[in-house]
């Protein structure tokens, strides 16, 4: 029998502290951790804090956050928690399945020979479940799966766009095909083993090939290829036949490529599947212990093109918008694309591969609505303290350098009444977080309010207290869940006792980002929008990125609601985070209205630019009208993106390797089995930082850690 409940201290309120704090608050443990969670400023949710004006309910968010339908890890943990909240009858978000719903178009913009830019939208079909739901065997997943996946996914858009009528089917009339490249075809095919024989003689009796069919027939041989390479181990000769059958591909397609652009698009694709195949196959992927980590020291398109993708592949608005994704921009200069090979397979695998119920899922509120304020109101009944104005300077090791001997925090702000600030406000019956501080509750509240105090931002400086948490006193162990942004600074003595923490924090790189959203007195497809309420990447800066976040109007509190919400998102140059990006962004948006945002909403735009009168509730008249709206250039420390560049991502420290005795830490930037910056890394290397103090939970119940 224990003596008392082991005393954790978890810095940083986003996805990665919030989910250590739930797993090792769970009943199972019994009580046996005692978790106090600080926080710098007033709100829970780091990179994906979001918070309500006071006068129109409206949700802010730092930038676009889509939940992806692989997030398996996040998902479970959203279920669980709004399964254990249990809200009344009647309430807006009671249950996962009102704060969620599925979204199953995406789409990226393309830049044509004529310099004209066009969008290419796909549906995907939901897939079975929900992410979150227990699988049958532990990890399905595999290498192996991935690539005859890949087929699964050409096959799936091939004839999606033949439904649609713009691929040339049989009834057409052929596309034609020389005797070279159909006698190439079929010695091919009779290559391969004996159960695609029936593919061959068919190939070898059309003569001519439709191009549809040709490109069928394709997937069905590598779909052979990669059964029989995985039985023998041999690639070499599979490698061999794909170079032959993809330039034969190649051939085929060119044929129609300068006039059809849905040809096109479905080559690059082709094109692209072909040489992730060739690849895997000729560098050892599909044997190696490594996985896909194996191949974390190239850049994505540099891989690619290394295994004879396109340079027009390389080049394509699907490549491109990978990169945007991830904002993938070293520095954040566009004209630097850098993104590690292993890590950009990987989540091209799961996202398209293992979703389930639908490729994205949007939040039906802001995500410190859907995610934050339950987890919170869990978390609270769960015993959980919370220390909000709480920032975290600096940490202090023993003298032997073994362990975490003191914390320095500084007290931003002290509460009134009993000390326990009460961060929620209710908008239409949901608890939400504000845009800014309570500050009645705060001791002299009314004076940082008039001063437009916002204890987020870099420079605060603002000192109400001074605290030193020492160990075996305040605190048995620390968990470390701030953006990597801030890691150099607040662990300088780490970095100089651990040439691990060293190397690390010089390799591991982040970046700022921009985002700007508007509300509109119209309808975009008023405006000229064509296709679905969409999420849709790789345009042009300084917002490549734009999300029709309609779905919010009903929770927002306007007296007048518009009729439509837009997100638009980007990378920040790092030439533009200084004491003025806040100014840059504002111009960079207004710009993007007056001169790129035509292209999705022509009816948005007059011979002046953009119609500003559109704005919802905006005074003035002209670009004035936009400051009424909501835009932000996230460059404080803790609200930089981490980036996967090349050959960084060997360099992270997992929260289960404990450099320190007392000691993890949590957050996408370490090392938790999907290094990217998102919601779902981020749990993932919760979960381990509280599998690290507790064993629990248990490795293999952590979706995709050992994945390939």
């Amino acid at each position: 029998m224990q003596d008392r409940a082991k005393r954790v201290s978890i810095f940083g309120g986003g996805c990665a502290g919030i989910a250590a704090a739930f797993e090792l608050t769970r009943p199972e443990h019994g009580g046996a951790f005692d978790v106090t969670i600080y926080q710098m400023g007033w709100r829970l949710g780091g990179k994906g804090a979001s918070g309500r004006d006071a006068a129109t309910g409206r949700i802010e968010e730092h930038g676009l956050h889509l939940w992806m339908g692989f997030y398996e890890n996040a998902f479970r943990f959203m279920r669980d928690c709004y399964d254990e909240l249990d809200r009344p009858e009647g309430h807006p978000m009671r249950r996962f399945e009102d704060a969620f719903k599925p979204d199953n178009y995406v789409g990226v913009t393309e830049k044509g020979l004529d310099g004209q830019w066009s969008n290419w939208s796909a549906y995907f079909p939901p897939a079975a479940g929900q992410p979150g739901d227990p699988f049958a065997v532990r990890n399905p997943f595999s290498v192996k799966g991935y690539l005859t996946q890949c087929l699964h996914l050409l096959r799936t858009l091939l004839l999606s766009v033949q439904d649609k009528g713009h691929l040339p089917s049989a009834e057409d009339g052929p596309a034609s095909l020389t005797g070279a490249a159909a006698s190439l075809i079929t010695s091919l095919l009779s290559t391969v083993r004996s159960d695609l024989t029936g593919t061959a003689k068919r190939a070898a009796r059309y003569g001519q090939l439709a191009l549809g069919a040709l490109v069928l027939e394709a997937i069905s041989v590598l779909q052979g290829l990669i059964d029989g390479v995985t039985r023998n181990g041999d690639a070499a000769k599979p490698a061999g036949l794909l170079d032959q059958l993809s330039g034969a591909i190649r051939y085929q397609f060119e044929l129609l490529l300068a006039t059809d652009p849905e040809v096109r698009r479905i080559w690059e694709i082709v094109d692209t599947v072909l040489a992730i195949i060739r690849g895997c196959l000729r560098e050892g992927v599909l044997f190696s212990p490594q996985g896909f980590d194996l191949l974390d020291k190239y850049d994505w398109r540099e891989w690619l093109k290394s295994h004879g993708a396109a340079q027009a592949t390389i080049d394509s608005a699907f490549i491109r918008g990978s990169y945007d994704l991830l904002f993938a921009y070293e520095d954040g200069d566009i004209s630097k694309p850098q993104l590690a090979a292993g890590q950009a397979l990987r989540g091209a695998m799961r996202m398209f591969f293992t979703y389930r119920g639908a490729l994205f899922w949007k939040m039906q509120a802001g995500m410190g609505d859907v995610v934050f304020a339950p987890a919170y109101e869990v978390l609270k009944a769960r015993g959980v303290k919370f220390e909000f104005f709480h920032r975290l300077d600096g940490i202090h090791l023993s003298d032997d350098k073994t362990h975490v001997e003191t914390l320095d925090v500084t007290v931003q702000a002290e509460v009134k009444e009993d000390g326990t600030y009460d961060p929620l406000v209710d908008v239409k019956g949901l608890p939400c977080w504000p845009s800014l501080p309570n500050y009645d509750q705060l001791k002299y509240g009314r004076q940082l309010a008039k001063a437009g105090w916002n204890p987020e931002e870099a420079n605060d400086d603002r000192t109400a207290d001074t605290k030193t948490l020492k160990v075996g006193e305040d605190f048995d162990f620390a968990v470390l869940a701030v953006g990597f942004g801030a890691v150099p600074g607040l662990c300088s003595e780490l970095i100089a006792a651990d040439p691990k923490w060293k190397r690390m924090t010089e390799e591991v790189k982040t970046v700022a980002t921009q985002a700007f959203q508007v509300w509109l007195t119209e309808n975009v497809d008023d405006l000229g929008w064509e296709e679905p309420p969409i999420n849709i990447s790789g345009y042009v800066e300084p917002f490549d990125t734009w999300a029709d976040m309609r779905q919010l109007i009903k929770v927002e509190d306007w007296q007048d609601d518009p009729k439509s919400i837009a997100y638009f998102c980007s990378v920040l140059p790092d030439t533009q985070t200084g004491e003025d990006a806040h100014e840059i962004v504002r111009q960079s948006a207004i710009t993007f209205l007056n001169r790129d945002v035509a292209h999705f909403w022509p009816g948005a735009v007059n011979e002046d630019g953009f119609d500003w009168d559109l704005l919802a509730g905006a005074e003035g008249s002209g670009e004035a009208r936009f400051d009424s709206q909501f835009w932000t250039a996230n460059t404080a420390p803790t609200e930089r993106y981490v980036l996967s560049l090349p050959g960084s991502l060997e360099h992270r420290i997992s929260p289960l390797d404990n450099r320190f005795d007392n000691f993890t830490i949590a957050g996408d930037w370490t090392g938790c089995g999907h290094q990217a910056g998102c919601v779902e890394a981020a749990v993932m290397s919760g979960l381990l930082a509280a599998s690290a103090l507790s064993g629990a939970p248990r490795l293999s119940h952590i979706i995709g850690y050992d994945h390939p």
